[in-house]
């Protein structure tokens, strides 16, 4: 089949460069020029492991081409999707729709025959209905039908995400579109038993909401059972197992640490609570979430401070880590900015490093000195703060950091390492949901005393 990628964003670039591999022919568009010629020269415009071999092997296969005309690009497309960005709007959390409408509009402009336009940006709901009237009176000669595609791509892991779904959600309206997007997806149906599930479209639209919801509150239910376990003695990791081994609650998304971030979970949350005040319809458990997780962020900045004995004015807090979770370049939302913010207000002096976000962190972060690596940042600091657990950060030489450090202060706000791991390379430690032991005393000590 012939599919146009309308955006070559995290979602547009992942999902052609998988469409194409299936053995479609893809061909992306953007309006930025700069990223298109960057495209052709195999540069891609964000980090996730793999994107670059995949887009490389099915441009050169002849499935995969990128392009600025979107007539070029939907000329004889079975499929249209969009992938643009749906940021939330300053002041209010509305999904900003502007770019979805202004790509619908243009496609319909540019379309020489029927075809079905799908939504993989994420949206909220009765957007398609929208799009639904834009392409009708821009294009009234054809029939273009609009779908309801949401990804469910975790970054760091999109393509295997891609290729081998726990689901596939489609959003349809009538048959036509229904056989469109069940001959996009047929590769998946051949290679394993993914379910590719049919719903209405509105539905299609609100079970991505309700399911970055969902995840959103996972996390910000074990960080607040972490508090807990902090002050009453007890181990969140093991809280989480012994919790998670429950079928009915599942280990994933059980992970206590500095609060969620990235490109989904804020602003799909928030789009989530304006959809249901529109429809005059409470979702406190929502809001709930959003506001526990916005104020957890600063409160890890105070839990360095108080590691530190209550003082940061003077002091050095070395940053192992700056992207809201490992393996992608992403710094939207990251729990690190909060951090940072919340150290500076203080006196503190911040160094960071970052194995892929140094970039992206140097254009949201100002005062802040860029290192190489973990043994760079930590020279002279005060407190070593892991804050994104990338594999670099996970077998360091603690007797290295401590030595390195003006203050032999490890605080783990991703539980790497253990209380005994630290004390035995001379480090103090602090972690989330554990409580805190002084360096060198066995737990069965400290049970004992």
């Amino acid at each position: 089949m012939r599919i146009a990628m309308i955006g070559t964003g995290y979602v547009g670039l992942v999902s052609g460069a998988c469409f194409s591999d299936f053995g479609h022919e893809v061909v992306c568009v953007d309006k930025d020029a700069g990223k298109i010629e960057r495209l052709h020269q195999n540069i891609m415009p964000i980090y996730e492991p793999g994107l670059d071999q995949l887009v490389a092997s099915n441009v050169k296969a002849g499935r995969l081409s990128f392009t600025t005309d979107v007539a070029e690009a939907v000329k004889g497309a079975d499929a249209v999707f969009i992938a643009v960005g749906t940021p939330s709007r300053r002041g209010d959390g509305h999904a900003d729709l502007s770019y979805v409408f202004a790509a619908a509009e243009e496609v319909a402009r540019h379309l020489d025959r029927d075809a079905v336009l799908v939504t993989k940006s994420t949206v909220p709901v009765g957007t398609g209905d929208k799009v639904e009237r834009i392409v009708r009176d821009t294009a009234p000669n054809l029939t273009i039908r609009v779908a309801s595609n949401p990804e469910f791509l975790r970054e760091g892991a999109a393509i295997e995400d891609f290729k081998r779904p726990d689901r596939v959600v489609c959003g349809v309206e009538d048959e036509g579109a229904r056989e469109v997007l069940a001959q996009v997806y047929r590769p998946l149906s051949l290679n394993q038993s993914a379910p590719v599930v049919f719903t209405s479209r509105r539905t299609a639209e609100i079970i991505k909401y309700a399911a970055n919801a969902f995840l959103a509150t996972k996390i910000t239910f074990i960080n607040e059972i972490a508090d807990l376990c902090e002050a009453a003695g007890a181990d969140v990791q093991e809280v989480a197992r012994g919790i998670g081994l429950d079928n009915r609650i599942g280990r994933k998304f059980l992970h206590a640490g500095p609060g969620y971030g990235g490109s989904c979970f804020p602003k799909d949350t928030l789009a989530l609570l304006q959809s249901a005040e529109q429809c005059d319809v409470p979702l406190r458990i929502v809001e709930a979430v959003v506001s526990v997780n916005d104020g957890r962020k600063r409160a890890m900045g105070r839990k360095i401070i108080k590691a530190m004995g209550g003082e940061a004015a003077g002091k050095t807090v070395a940053l192992l880590g700056l992207t809201f979770k490992p393996n992608t370049d992403d710094m939207r939302d990251s729990p690190a900015i909060a951090i940072v913010q919340a150290l500076q207000d203080e006196g503190a002096t911040v160094r960071a490093c970052d194995p892929e976000g140094v970039e992206q962190a140097s254009k949201m972060l100002t005062g802040v000195e860029f290192c190489e690596g973990a043994y760079e940042t930590a020279k002279d600091a005060d407190a070593v703060v892991i804050v994104t657990e990338w594999d670099a950060y996970r077998a360091l030489d603690l007797k290295r950091i401590a030595s390195l450090a003006r203050n032999p202060l490890l605080v783990d706000l991703r539980n790497v390492y253990s209380h005994e791991e630290a004390a035995k390379a001379g480090l103090a430690y602090v972690g989330i949901g554990k409580a805190s032991r002084p360096v060198g005393l066995p737990q069965t000590a400290r049970a004992a005393s």
